[in-house]
């Protein structure tokens, strides 16, 4: 049963009248944006495809769904997830909040308690509640231990082709960068993310050995053919240095293929200048680069009994305005490095909104959860209203832009092909099995 405020059409072929759209995601040299980079548009469905964009026009012919100035969206791309670490918090939550406290925790119920079933069922529910909520493509990072990478990739796929059609999915493999150099489980890794279409990742921080580590690690993904996805310098300490090394990394390889940064939180603590000649670097190494905003507003300077000082983002507007590519997405959901969190990508871009001052005007950032992360992952069509394009697509009653990011526009409509599809989320009871109910 589908849910949402839209009553579209039953026809193969309507309208979707009268609806505002950000500017920046239409593809429609016709269709111009107001003040507010919002434009008001017609789109016209047929065989589950956008068959067309126009500018609003009362009257239109033939079935029609009046959104009476509602917004419409492009469906979402999270391209920074960790699926494997969803939802445990009520068996083991962070005491203090803390990184090192999200570290331990997550190792110790890795230890005992991620089996297959138990994988599958907390990511099943992660992809009901993104679907829900209107996202069409995830990427996530896995964590590659030994002894762990033969129970999760195994689920990872299994996930991938059950969800195929409703969301796309890509896997990272995550470990420390200091154990680049245990030879027996790179080997595992490569092969690993081989049979699986996966991307070659790692947390980066400041080791004697990290230029030589990120060489390897280089060197592996142009001798295999993989796109790199790194943490970076996810720290309040102002000496770490990775981002530049990783810039200079793939300039000194010449690197073709894809390399994207996440977190970057240090940067914004270093001297202007230095971190200006970081980014710098960044840009000619055609990085792209992801923020988590609510999660690094969650761990970043969390000292007890002190308030924080900053928001834990990096210089996301200094970064686009050297033609960087910025994203933002979700990060951890319910787990020990965020206890909050729905894998809902409309509340990514809200608060990443407030805590980086993505607005006055808005630009071009609502694509930085939309078609950005798409073209980082390579993925045809995804973020953008253009004809052609799958009918993939978020309704809203909100009209403008403080009327979207006021409310969690919990009534929205997501319409996949053309149809809309049952937004009512997953009870976490579904989850009681695994996790034991009620903690």
């Amino acid at each position: 049963m589908a849910t949402g405020f839209a009553c579209l059409p039953a026809d193969d072929a309507y309208w979707i009248a009268n609806a505002t759209a950000p500017v920046c995601l239409i593809d429609a040299p016709e269709v111009a944006g107001n003040g507010d980079g919002l434009a008001r548009i017609d789109i016209r469905i047929a065989g589950g495809r956008i068959a067309g964009i126009r500018p609003a026009e009362p009257g239109r012919a033939g079935p029609r769904a009046d959104l009476d100035g509602g917004m419409v969206w492009p469906c979402f791309v999270d391209m920074h997830t960790h699926l494997d670490k969803s939802h445990i918090w009520p068996r083991r939550p962070n005491p203090d909040g803390t990184f090192e406290a999200a570290l331990q925790a997550v190792r110790a119920d890795r230890e005992i308690n991620w089996t297959a079933r138990d994988l599958s069922a907390r990511m099943d529910f992660s992809l009901k509640s993104a679907f829900a909520h209107g996202t069409k493509a995830i990427r996530t990072h896995l964590d590659c231990f030994a002894g762990q990478i033969g129970v999760t990739w195994p689920v990872f796929a299994d996930m991938r082709a059950e969800w195929a059609g409703r969301i796309a999915l890509q896997g990272v493999s995550l470990t420390a960068v200091d154990q680049t150099f245990d030879g027996d489980l790179i080997t595992e890794i490569v092969q690993v993310l081989q049979q699986n279409d996966g991307i070659l990742g790692c947390v980066t921080f400041m080791i004697p050995d990290l230029q030589a580590a990120l060489d390897r690690l280089f060197s592996i993904a142009v001798d295999k053919d993989f796109d790199l996805d790194f943490h970076v310098d996810e720290t309040r300490d102002p000496q770490a240095r990775s981002l530049r090394m990783i810039a200079e990394t793939a300039l000194n390889f010449g690197f073709q293929g894809s390399v994207t940064v996440g977190h970057c939180c240090s940067l914004a603590l270093q001297p202007e200048s230095e971190a200006m000649r970081t980014l710098d670097l960044v840009a000619a190494a055609g990085l792209s680069v992801v923020s988590l905003p609510m999660c690094n507003l969650y761990l970043q300077d969390r000292r007890p009994g002190i308030t924080p000082r900053w928001r834990g983002v990096t210089l996301l507007h200094e970064m686009r305005a050297r033609g960087i590519a910025v994203a933002v997405a979700s990060d951890n959901t319910r787990d020990p490095f965020f206890a909050y969190g729905d894998l809902d990508a409309l509340e990514v871009f809200r608060e990443a909104t407030r805590i980086a001052h993505l607005d006055h005007p808005f630009g071009d950032w609502p694509r930085s959860i939309t078609a950005t992360p798409g073209s980082v992952m390579k993925l045809k069509d995804a973020g953008t209203l253009a004809a052609g394009a799958s009918a993939d697509l978020v309704l809203f009653r909100a009209r403008t832009w403080t009327e979207l990011l006021s409310r969690p526009q919990a009534d929205r409509t997501v319409v996949r092909c053309g149809r809309p599809i049952d937004t009512a989320l997953p009870d976490y009871r579904e989850l009681d099995p695994i996790l034991g109910g009620v903690s």
